[in-house]
């Protein structure tokens, strides 16, 4: 075993230890009454796990994203789900662009209290006409003395209930057809509940989590809370979206084994014309077919996190470790719910809950239509369809 294997496996030992502390029915009541996970939250913040992928020399441990996926799985894993995923892993990779290219002072100011999950952020990105063009995004700052002014619109926003401050994305020099990317920056901004309002969006799972629409009025945004460079924001954000999507695959592989082992245990004790339903093949098959897939899919994560940590192109292998996450979770959880019968449907057995939270990764942080665009373009060389 190398060092780095070492490493992963210490680091998945303890936070399986730690998440598995928060059991099914803790998360069942944070979703049932839409409570935010401080508990959860605080229990990792104290193990130094919010600070993973934050240099040491700023009050994090520094972990590489092999590390960071395989933690995050394990919390996935434990029942947590998408509701204990979201709620470490914005603590873990939006702060990336701030690392990379935030002035000195915003990294010491900030980056520790994020580590100590003393302070909250919001990720300000999705437009409500925009989509997944983020060229297209309407949300304007203006330059004036002492800093910028912020107007316009945000959807799908993570966090903003609580939040103290949002990594906010907005245009700052008008759209170019032969540059559609340039000219956006990126801001560490204050929640400002005065120029801010926050309205939460009702969804269907992950109810520990709000999801919120934004809407900006004259947010003040002084000079030194600018990310790097003015116009360039869209670029920084790029060092953040193939973590995301790495992880977001592994919480998905997480999802898939928790339902499996709800659903394994459920058919080894469930009697059914005396004899447990997992003596069926039409029972075990099924079953099995899903365990062998979300080990295939925790490869292609932990290849592209490799890739990742080495410094090397790593864009196609992360887009492929989301989409087979989504998939082999979706599918495990399915399958869970069909083993359960009946009982799938009610909420004590937690399956529901796993498999409504799951749904989501189809569609987030980019759907598995995107996915397979850009593999067609970018890997294959096929015409870009749209």
């Amino acid at each position: 075993m190398t060092d780095q294997e070492s490493n992963v496996e210490i680091v998945r030992k303890a936070t399986r230890e730690l998440a598995r502390k928060f059991d099914h029915d803790y998360w069942l009541d944070k979703d049932r009454n839409h409570q935010y996970p401080w508990e959860f939250v605080k229990a990792f913040a104290a193990g130094g796990w919010l600070g993973a992928m934050i240099p040491e020399e700023y009050g994090g441990i520094g972990l590489g994203l092999e590390e960071a996926a395989v933690m995050m799985g394990e919390i996935s894993a434990s029942g947590a789900g998408m509701a204990g995923g979201s709620a470490i892993h914005f603590y873990v990779f939006p702060p990336a662009p701030v690392v990379k290219y935030g002035s000195e002072e915003m990294k010491r100011e900030y980056l520790p209290k994020l580590a100590a999950g003393e302070l909250l952020m919001a990720f300000g990105v999705t437009e409500p006409d925009a989509g997944v063009d983020t060229s297209r995004i309407k949300t304007k700052a203006t330059k004036v003395e002492g800093g910028w002014k912020v107007n316009g619109k945000k959807v799908f926003i993570t966090n903003a209930q609580n939040a103290q401050k949002i990594l906010l994305l907005a245009r700052t020099s008008p759209r170019r057809e032969d540059k559609p990317l340039y000219g956006m920056s990126l801001f560490l901004a204050d929640m400002d509940r005065d120029a801010i309002t926050v309205r939460e969006i009702e969804k269907l799972g992950r109810a520990a989590i709000d999801t919120n629409e934004l809407f900006i009025d004259d947010l003040f945004v002084p000079e030194d809370r600018l990310v790097g460079e003015v116009d360039k924001g869209f670029y920084y954000l790029l060092d953040g979206l193939n973590p995301e999507r790495i992880v977001v695959g592994m919480e998905g592989i997480g999802l898939g084994r928790a339902a499996l082992d709800i659903a394994s245990e459920y058919a080894k004790n469930r009697v059914v014309f005396d004899r447990p339903i997992g003596q069926n093949q039409a029972v075990a098959h099924p079953l099995a077919d899903s365990w062998i897939r979300l080990e295939a899919a925790e490869g292609m994560v932990m290849r592209a996190a490799r890739l990742f940590d080495e410094g090397k192109p790593c864009g196609p292998e992360a887009a492929a470790a989301k989409y087979l996450g989504a998939e082999g979770g979706f599918e495990a959880c399915d399958r869970a719910f069909s083993t359960l019968g009946g009982y799938a449907y009610a909420k004590e057995y937690h399956v529901e809950r796993l498999w409504r939270e799951v749904r989501l990764l189809r569609n987030a942080p980019f759907s598995q239509e995107m996915v397979r665009n850009y593999i067609s373009q970018q890997v294959l060389g096929l015409p870009r369809s749209y």
